[in-house]
């Protein structure tokens, strides 16, 4: 008898994350989804007068965070119960509410920047020194004024608010394209069957030991790019200029710098995880090289880039054995950090059971106020338990930094959103070949490894630096055909894979699949993320109590300060080459023990 997916009615409560927690049923939702609708118009009140007095403005702040965290309460209910039961027409629908009610506050306080940067620098240094309840207030200001030579008047100011609307059409587009009317040629499976090829299904194609079978999906995904790859280039290219027109309209030097400010990162940062990830190609080279020899393969292809080169290991674990181990892994981080994490483990932060209608991946939705959330599908395997202990390190930031900060601090940008994650990740890699004497459980345990670190800090930094050239070359006037597209991201791929990889003419066209490249220079935080992450773990490791203090500055920090100052904190300095450097020594040593142990 055929195995049949779960409906979520069910799926046991117990073993459910706790919504409740936020709203005991949807119509409690619904009660407080019309109080805080009601509620937002009240902002109106404060147009033109926040430069009255500091008792208005303050008045006003409080108004606007209250506000902020009652809509982020709303959406987030919304938002969880609809990702684990994607076909329920309810949640469908309060999630479109919810969207729409953030959408309305946030036109409806438009007004608000532009008034208080209007206000006289004089004049607001005094109402914050003078005025203790707007001390809560000192980071956004902070933030605000340092855009005041990017911001215009309130009537430009309203209208680049409407035209980002007009913004999104790029991203909007490629996303139908992508996720609707695309469709990939069938292919023959390993089982003899004609199968689909999906977006959902690509990866684990790619993963077969079958050549065939990967060499036909990864055909059949680029045959179909291929055919959209002008409409695609199109897309792209209005992407990159809506970004130029909000960049010039700001007075930024490129978009580049723009999407950079908020987080005040220098451009240094990316330059140099560039120029040191260039630097540690070799290493990359040398990983390639021993792929190809494990696979016996007289040319590695494209294709064989995700295919299994060491043997499967029978390391089933349960999901109760994960939590055990992840705890035992962890255990450096010391006691505070132990028994947040036992508090997610045993109060129901986690939902890990596979039903029908369940959104695909993991995440965790942190937020800033209640506990964090964390979603995935566990499947009793090695994989599965990195991502257990991936996630909980981001509900760990969002924990701690929900437990120290205020609401108003609370919530760390995307910059350090990857790094307590990947600390954890690697903690327990560590901490699982210390545990094991068998030579194959090692081998297998590093090539995971291994296969993530080059994904983050080698593939994240190919596509940093596609965009870079990319938007470079549109702001030098240059159009952007998908010509020009696929001879960049093909002569990156010959330049990050080296001398023995076939670098097949289909991975020209991979730029046009990747949803990413509509949130320009965002990718290149994951291999910043990793950097950060394998430096901090190392201060853990060999500092001990001491590094796990600094550590938790950082974790308790939220966004308190700019991102780069909060690593600092905790002992990284990323504005230097030396912890991507570092990174890439790990990533050099781990393949020296892969090649020690199978070479």
């Amino acid at each position: 008898m055929a195995d049949t997916v779960a409906k979520r009615s069910e799926i046991p409560q117990e073993k459910r994350w706790a919504v409740e927690d936020l709203y005991p049923c949807d119509a409690a939702w619904e009660e407080d989804y019309q109080r805080v609708a009601a509620l937002i118009g009240e902002g109106e009140k404060y147009k033109g007068h926040l430069g009255d007095s500091a008792q208005t403005l303050q008045e006003y702040l409080d108004f606007a965070d209250q506000l902020d965290q009652e809509i982020e309460k709303i959406y987030m209910y919304a938002h969880l119960n609809m990702d684990v039961d994607t076909t329920d027409v309810t949640y469908q629908t309060m999630r479109m509410k919810a969207q729409t009610l953030l959408v309305r506050a946030e036109e409806e306080n438009a007004f608000a920047q532009p008034e208080i940067m209007a206000i006289p620098e004089e004049t607001l240094a005094s109402w914050r020194a003078e005025t203790p309840g707007l001390s809560v207030y000192d980071r956004y200001f902070t933030v605000l004024l340092r855009r005041r030579e990017h911001t215009r008047s309130r009537e430009v100011e309203e209208l680049l608010a409407g035209a980002s609307e007009m913004a999104s059409a790029p991203s909007d587009t490629f996303t139908m394209l992508n996720n609707a009317d695309l469709t990939f040629p069938k292919i023959v499976g390993e089982d003899g069957q004609e199968t689909e090829v999906t977006h959902g299904r690509y990866i684990s194609l790619m993963e077969s030991a079958d050549r065939n079978v990967r060499k036909a999906a990864f055909e059949s995904m680029y045959s179909s790019f291929g055919q959209f790859a002008n409409t695609i280039a199109s897309t792209f290219s209005a992407n990159v200029k809506q970004a130029m027109f909000f960049a010039r309209a700001r007075g930024y030097s490129s978009t580049r710098a723009m999407y950079l400010a908020p987080g005040n990162i220098p451009e240094e940062v990316y330059d140099n995880l560039i120029d040191v990830v260039h630097e540690a190609l070799p290493s990359m080279y040398r990983y390639v090289a021993l792929r190809k020899k494990l696979l016996g393969v007289e040319e590695l292809h494209m294709y064989d880039v995700y295919a299994p080169i060491i043997p499967e290991c029978t390391m089933k674990v349960t999901f109760e054995e994960a939590k055990e181990t992840i705890l035992e892994a962890l255990k450096p981080m010391g006691e505070e950090y132990l028994a947040a994490l036992r508090e997610g483990f045993e109060n129901r932060w986690i939902d890990a059971c596979e039903n029908a209608g369940k959104r695909s991946g993991a995440y965790c939705n942190g937020g800033t106020i209640g506990h964090p959330y964390v979603l995935m599908t566990y499947k009793d395997t090695l994989d599965s338990m990195f991502t257990l202990a991936h996630e909980m390190g981001h509900a760990m930031h969002s924990y701690f930094s929900m437990k120290v900060q205020p609401h108003q601090t609370a919530g760390y940008l995307i910059f350090v959103a990857e790094v307590a994650s990947t600390c954890n990740e690697i903690l327990l890699t560590r901490y699982l070949l210390s545990h094991t004497e068998d030579r194959a459980q090692k081998a297998y345990i590093i090539n995971h490894f291994l296969d993530s670190f080059k994904g983050t800090l080698f593939r994240q930094t190919m596509f940093a630096e596609f965009e870079m050239i990319a938007h470079r070359r549109a702001e030098a006037g240059e159009a952007l055909t998908a010509d020009g597209l696929n001879r960049i991201y093909y002569g990156l791929n010959e330049k990050y894979f080296g001398p023995d990889m076939k670098v097949d003419q289909e991975i020209r066209l991979e730029w046009a699949r990747i949803p990413h490249f509509y949130t320009p220079f965002y990718v290149y935080q994951y291999a910043t993320g990793i950097s950060a992450a394998a430096a901090l773990s190392e201060r853990i490791l060999t500092l001990g109590e001491e590094g796990v203090k600094d550590y938790m500055k950082f974790l308790t920090g939220g966004g308190s300060a700019d991102p780069i100052d909060l690593l600092k904190l905790a002992g990284v300095d990323m504005s230097k080459k030396e912890p991507v450097e570092a990174a890439a020594k790990l990533f050099e040593d781990m393949l020296d023990q892969l090649i020690e142990l199978v070479g």
